[in-house]
């Protein structure tokens, strides 16, 4: 799978993207992800892409021209990437979404800066937008890094095998069980002893019925959807 980034500030995604799994990803070949940056794309001489908002208002907005440029240099052979703008007004990442998404050959993810973007462009190039949560933060590159990690975790190869993201919490609608490892006994507080009767059986029973546990607990709204999916 392909990942565009198209940033202005493609050396602070790549000091993610060079780390832990993704980094070691990227290396061997399991996933192609690449910043690349708007700015390179400008025609104004002093490298601006942005500019004051026609009817007013505070702070600067992107400019067209450097983002179709730089999209249409990720087009080849006339196949078009399938291009996310990541925005607090598009619909609300989920693990369904990106698996969704994990399926698809070429994403390009548009990240946006300062007061946003111009809005011809996103009418002519962008597929779907995407949003990281309810609230706001300074531009669009943590909320691109985060859905490529989200996506990349699917991929073949990319994790040591497909258990590694499906017993994870959301995958299939619950949140995930507690977890232990060493010490059996921290400041007083022991394993299940379940966990360590060798019992697998009854290892996954507990698992299950702490995944319920937690999800009726803390997410109430996802323990809803997931008892409307099994019963139906």
């Amino acid at each position: 799978m392909k990942i565009d980034i198209m940033t202005l500030f493609p050396e602070m995604c790549n000091a993610f993207l060079d780390e832990s799994i993704i980094g070691r990803a990227r290396k061997a070949g399991k996933i192609d992800v690449k910043c690349v940056n708007i700015r390179d794309f400008t025609e104004d001489r002093h490298n601006r892409v942005d500019d004051s908002t026609y009817g007013g208002g505070t702070g600067m907005l992107m400019q067209a021209q450097p983002i179709f440029d730089c999209y249409k240099s990720l087009c080849f052979e006339n196949k078009k990437p399938y291009v996310i703008y990541m925005s607090p007004q598009g619909r609300v990442l989920t693990q369904q979404k990106a698996k969704e998404l994990s399926e698809k050959e070429h994403i390009a993810i548009l990240c946006g800066h300062y007061e946003g973007v111009d809005e011809r462009v996103l009418e002519e190039i962008v597929d779907e937008e995407i949003s990281i949560g309810d609230y706001v933060v300074t531009g669009g590159e943590l909320p691109a890094l985060i859905l490529t990690d989200c996506i990349s975790r699917m991929l073949d190869g990319v994790l040591r095998n497909e258990e590694a993201y499906s017993l994870e919490s959301h995958y299939d609608g619950l949140l995930e069980y507690p977890q232990y490892t060493k010490p059996y006994e921290w400041r007083g507080k022991t394993v299940p002893e379940v966990l360590i009767s060798g019992h697998h059986a009854n290892i996954e029973k507990w698992r299950m019925e702490q995944s319920l546990l937690r999800t009726k607990e803390k997410r109430p709204d996802l323990y809803e959807k997931y008892l409307e999916k099994t019963q139906k």
